[in-house]
């Protein structure tokens, strides 16, 4: 297995690594079920602190990809989530250089999503999108980046559709477009602030279960970065 992994030599060491990981995973090296090597091996073979693979290893398990156990190591999880990674990882190795496809097909992902959401949700789905926001509006409020928990607010949009697949898309293909945008764009008050009222308005249509108005404020959100899209090349 870690024969097909090479050293790090980048700026951002826990990128690349959640990317090899994630290789792994989709060309079937670690089968579902499987365990990861020890965070020390990774870090001995990577070429970087075991710190910085364990920060790799948590936002795998923040989307779903891995699963740590305490005394029984790193997991990898369903093959759902496996088939998933590796058409997304395809798609992305095609097209990498196209960033506007990606965030076109992020939006009509997130439209049917809040749709959904709108008309299955239940108060505990309530409970979490509002924890969420919380955390999200926190970070925010206090001048710093919130790339983690703008995702998870989404995230758990996806998860009050009450459909896994779409849900498991999301939490493949959305990282990297929010985390391009926020930090090359986005970051500053005035921005922070409308981002807020936003996930606010999305918040209330899908808490009063209005389909049509949850899809305009998701259109609403996303304009900001469609528009991006069209000008950033990665």
């Amino acid at each position: 297995m870690l024969e097909n992994l090479t050293k790090i030599q980048a700026n951002n060491p826990v990128d690349v690594i959640i990317s090899q990981i994630r290789e792994l995973i989709s060309s079937g090296s670690i089968q579902p079920g499987e365990k990861l090597p020890p965070e020390r091996k990774l870090a001995e073979h990577f070429g970087v602190s075991r710190s910085q693979v364990r920060e790799a290893i948590n936002k795998l398990q923040f989307y779903g990809v891995v699963k740590v156990q305490p005394q029984s190591g790193t997991t990898v999880t369903g093959i759902g989530i496996v088939a998933l990674e590796g058409l997304i990882t395809n798609i992305l190795k095609i097209d990498k250089h196209d960033f506007a496809s990606l965030v076109h097909t992020r939006c009509l992902l997130e439209k049917e999503t809040i749709r959904l959401a709108a008309i299955n949700r239940t108060s505990e789905d309530i409970d979490h999108l509002a924890a969420a926001l919380k955390s999200h509006e926190a970070k925010l409020v206090n001048g710093e980046t919130a790339i983690e928990e703008d995702l998870l607010f989404h995230v758990k949009i996806a998860e009050a559709s009450g459909n896994s697949v779409l849900k498991s898309f999301m939490i493949t293909i959305t990282p990297d477009i929010v985390s391009s945008f926020i930090n090359l764009k986005y970051h500053n008050e005035e921005n922070n602030y409308k981002t807020i009222l936003e996930h606010q308005k999305i918040l209330k249509t899908i808490v009063d279960q209005d389909a049509d108005g949850a899809i305009v404020a998701m259109q609403e959100h996303l304009q900001a970065v469609t528009e991006f899209s069209k000008i950033y090349h990665p």
